[in-house]
Formats: structure tokens, sequence, C-alpha cells
């Protein structure tokens, strides 16, 4: 396992640094930082000086060091846009964001996965098939269309939820949530259920898909065989089986939840970090985009690694392979 461990430690490390020289690159070819710090008008004496400040006339081996130095720090340098610390401004917005993904994972997987077990369970019934007709429509809609729907619907005509903001929220030490609150609550549940459709109907479609195959296995023959009812077969035997892929999907996807959350933040204006992003596209803050990229891939890595733990655990098959004795 700590081989195991150290190979996937490895891999994140190259996968960081092939992701810090992109971002990196945004900020040597992509505009010129000092014109957009100084403005037209300053003198050349003027922009020399800055660049040397900011250490952009030195090699490009060592301003990419200093870059990825900075970088391991949390150091992005200073906002073109806002004039203030990228940190700063990502760690303002983060807590917005990871709570909206979580929440959506969560409402993805509490439904997913018994909408899944139920169509396969259901084939060729016209309840499973109204699943599958479900299904389909989720992963065919476009985000942003859901979300619009779902506002027309809940916030112009029933005006039962708020459509835009993070409504009431609650400082516990330098994180503020909305999870302690009604009102924020009721801020996020157009925006998480919107995230969670498409992750929701992946959810649903593979669980059926795995569900299917295990029950054709020959174990599964068996446990019948012996006389096992259909509940522990179904549920004990057969679903925990179906669970292994479902986690690595699960962990890869709350990746793309955090990632992708760019439109759904965009079209309830959700103060996270795809809404940052968003406004430093739009402004060429290319301080905040880098910090962006390289804070999107190390969640990436991040969860990309305990999924892979979490898989080594629950599949011992993996486990006996991983172990030096399985060599």
């Amino acid at each position: 396992m700590t081989v195991f461990l150290l190979r996937r430690l490895a891999q994140g490390a190259l996968v960081m640094l092939s992701v810090a020289l992109i971002a990196f690159m945004l900020f040597r070819y992509v505009g010129d930082p000092v014109v957009s710090m100084v403005g037209q008008d300053a003198t050349p004496e003027q922009r020399a000086q800055l660049r040397a400040d900011l250490g952009l006339d030195r090699p490009f081996p060592l301003q990419f060091a200093r870059f990825v130095t900075q970088a391991a720090q949390g150091d992005f340098g200073l906002s073109l846009r806002q004039g203030r610390k990228v940190s700063s401004l990502i760690i303002e917005r983060l807590p917005a964001t990871l709570e909206l993904a979580l929440v959506a994972a969560v409402l993805a997987l509490l439904v997913g996965i018994p909408m899944g077990v139920f169509a396969a369970l259901r084939r060729g019934r016209w309840s499973a098939q109204a699943v599958m007709l479900f299904s389909l429509l989720g992963v065919s809609l476009p985000t942003f269309l859901i979300g619009i729907l779902l506002i027309l619907v809940f916030a112009v005509w029933l005006n039962w939820l708020p459509s835009f903001g993070r409504g009431e929220l609650v400082a516990l030490g330098g994180w503020q949530t909305g999870l302690l609150t009604l009102d924020g609550w009721r801020h996020l549940l157009l925006p998480a259920i919107t995230l969670s459709i498409f992750q929701l109907t992946l959810i649903l479609r593979l669980v059926r898909a795995e569900m299917l195959e295990v029950l054709r296995t020959d174990y599964i023959r068996f446990a019948r065989a012996r006389g096992l009812s259909d509940r522990v077969v179904h549920f004990r035997h057969a679903l925990r089986n179906t669970l292994v892929p479902v986690i690595t999907i699960t962990g890869l996807q709350l990746g793309s939840l955090i990632a992708f959350a760019i439109i759904t933040e965009t079209v309830f204006q959700w103060p996270g970090m795809g809404l940052l992003f968003i406004q430093a596209v739009q402004f060429a803050d290319i301080p905040v985009m880098a910090a962006y990229l390289c804070l999107i891939a190390l969640i990436f890595v991040l969860i990309n690694m305990v999924v892979d733990l979490l898989y080594v655990a629950v599949d011992p098959r993996l486990r006996v392979a991983a172990s030096p004795a399985g060599h």
C-alpha cells in the first residue's frame, strides 16, 4: 500500500507541474501584466522598473521556478481587476463553490443510486421506462436550460424559492456557510438541483447497467440456489459489487462538479469560484485564471488519489494485487 501511495503521489506531482507550466504560460504569453498594472500612460522607465520588480526580465526557467515556489505557498500575486491578493479572493469564494458541489453530489447519490437499482430490478416495466426517460432528458438537456426552467417555475411562477445569491450566511471562523440557515438552504436548492441533474442521471444509468451485469453472474445464481431472499441477493450481494465502479465515477464527478459549476454559478449569480473565473476571463485577469486552473487541478489530483485508495479498500482483489506478495 505504501508503494501504491508513493506512486500516486509522484503521478500527482507530475500533473501539478504540468498544470503549473500551462498556468505560467498564461502569465507570460497572454497579455502583458505590466501594461495592465501601470496603464498605457506609463513611461518606458516605469515599465522597465516594474518588470524588474516582478522578475519578468529573468530567464524562462528562473521565472517558472519562482512561479512554482510562490504557487506552492498559495501566492498568485494581485488581481489585475480588483487589486487584491488572488489568494484572498479564492478563500472568499471557495466555501460557496464547495457547498454547492457537495450538496449537488449528495443529491445525485441519494437519488441516482436508488433510481438505478429500481430501473434494474423493474426492467421492462413502464415505471422503469419512465425512469430511463427521465435519465435521457437529464443527460440531453444543457445545464443552463435546466437552471432557467427551474427559475421560471419555482422562482417566477410559484415564487417559492429565490433565483440568485447565496442568502443569509453564518460565520464559522473564516468559513462563511449558508447550510446553517433556512434562507441559505432556500437559495441553495435551485442551483444544487441544477448542478446535480447531469451527475444524477449518469449515476442512475451506471448503477442500472452494473446491477444488470452483476445479476447475471454465477455467484448471484448460487446465492439464489441457496434459498436466499431477493432482498438479501439484491442489496447485500449484488448492490455491494455494483457500487465498486460507482465510487470511481462519483469521485471523478465530484471534481467535475467543482470545476464545471461555472455555468450554474453564472445562471444563479452564485458567488463562487466559477463566477469569479468568468469575471476574470471577461477582464483578462490572468493571475485569477492561473490560480483557478491550479486549484482545480489540485482538487482533481486529491480526489483521484482518495478514489484510488477507496477502490483498493472496497475491492479485496486490488488489495491483494497492491501488496508485495501479490506481485
